[in-house]
């Protein structure tokens, strides 16, 4: 299958995941002109050819009305209600970050948008339905990150003009891109956030900031000696949305590899790197690691597969035994990469009960896996064809299922029977004009 592995050594943000994203095709300068014309107000990409330590990669600019922000000026103003302020921080990667604060307001107004704003914004655009779906679901995150982070409701969370329109640029962006490459599966590193603090347009915040920390809940990341933000809001709620797993980089022919670089100088070439090829699914080699389980109620086993699988588990699931003492318990088992061992064991050690773990080598034999897009008269729907060994099987996105089956109050059951007729008189009508 086609698989996209970022690596995050040097964090993650919205604009370097853009210009890594454009050197895997063969002529960015062509894509920005694409996102140019999706019609993102006032918004204008602009495309960079950058060294770092002597790597080439490309570095890409946003600019509102003109003009690119690249500092962050206080601003006072007598609201008591969050504003979000665009700011730069140390690492040089610019996003968006609300606050809360009441001062007397000595500047011209500027404008805010909340999360109804950014969702009108981005349903005026030029772009697929499914790109337009993943641009929506990011910046739900977001909002709801910065709505646990300040307590205040999601309604509630005010966008800063230039810092809303940057992040939704960036989103927008990456979104795109991901939908032309359409890789059927995307790995990401452990991500490295950076540490100490940034610096705002309302005081200093620990590193990584409130909302950062909430979107990398369950997702590997760690702090290492470089000093500032290197994943900023925008970047974390990206990869959440997109990666499939996390780890190191799974055995693959790499076909491409793509230099996203930041805006600042650091003592390591600051750059995301995107590498995009071929690993096969007919056979290869995973990871079985299983431990008993007397003492856990349902719940909690329930939590801990969440955060098996958030840490890029392949399969977890858990079967009912008797133990010693005829005692009813469970046996917990996960399967991953072989590559990703040690952070399995210490997710299950830190989010079970268990004091001991077993562990197999398990050759494991897989269909081809291909996402698509079909076009109902509901909308659009994802659907994953696997193919091989002689057979050939679909499965509609249960998320766009239910989403379809709430919006028009339809079961489920009669929706896939409606889809699965539509998909038989497709291959029918195929298939007669091919006998023609």
């Amino acid at each position: 299958m086609n698989t996209l592995y970022l690596e995050c050594q040097m964090g993650a943000a919205g604009d370097m995941l853009t210009a890594a994203l454009l050197e895997l095709f063969d002529h960015p300068e062509s894509k920005v002109d694409e996102l140019n014309r999706l019609g993102i107000p006032d918004v204008e990409y602009r495309l960079e050819h950058a060294k770092s330590h002597g790597i080439h990669g490309l570095r890409v600019h946003v600019y509102l009305h003109g003009e690119e922000e690249k500092t962050c000026d206080i601003h006072a103003h007598e609201q008591s209600h969050p504003h979000g302020h665009h700011h730069a921080n140390e690492a040089g990667h610019d996003d968006t970050y609300p606050h809360q604060h009441e001062h007397q307001h000595e500047h011209q107004p500027h404008h805010h948008t909340t999360l109804s704003d950014i969702q009108a914004i981005v349903r005026t655009l030029k772009i697929d339905a499914q790109v337009q779906a993943d641009i929506l679901s990011i910046y739900t995150y977001i909002a709801e990150a910065e709505s646990s982070a300040h307590g205040v409701n999601v309604e509630e969370v005010h966008f800063h003009e230039v810092g809303t329109m940057d992040a939704v640029a960036d989103i927008t962006a990456v979104c795109y891109l991901l939908h032309q490459l359409h890789p059927d599966n995307i790995v990401c590193s452990a991500i490295h956030v950076g540490c100490g603090h940034v610096h705002c347009a309302h005081g200093i915040l620990p590193v990584p900031a409130p909302a950062t920390a909430w979107l990398l809940r369950g997702i590997p990341c760690y702090g290492g000696s470089i000093s500032g933000e290197l994943c900023t809001p925008t970047g974390a709620a990206i990869i959440r949305h997109f990666a499939d797993a996390f780890g190191t980089m799974p055995s693959m022919r790499i076909a491409k590899i793509g230099y996203g670089m930041g805006h600042k100088i650091f003592s390591s070439p600051n750059c995301v790197r995107a590498f995009l090829g071929h690993t096969s699914d007919e056979s290869d080699q995973i990871i079985e690691l299983s431990c008993n389980i007397d003492d856990m109620t349902p719940e909690d086993l329930a939590f801990a597969q969440e955060q098996l699988f958030s840490a890029g588990a392949v399969e977890v699931y858990t079967t009912s035994v008797s133990m010693k003492k005829s005692r009813s318990a469970f046996i917990l088992t996960v399967h991953a990469p072989i590559s990703s061992r040690q952070f399995m064991l210490e997710t299950i050690f830190r989010h079970t009960s268990t004091i001991g773990i077993r562990e197999n080598i398990c050759q494991r034999y897989t269909l081809e896996r291909h996402l698509e897009t079909i076009t109902t008269r509901y909308g659009s729907l994802r659907v994953k064809r696997s193919t091989g060994y002689g057979v050939e099987r679909i499965k509609y996105e249960y998320e766009d299922l239910s989403r379809i089956a709430r919006e028009h109050d339809i079961t489920l059951e009669s929706l896939k029977h409606e889809l699965n007729t539509m998909l038989v008189q497709q291959r029918f009508r195929t298939k007669k004009a091919v006998d023609l």
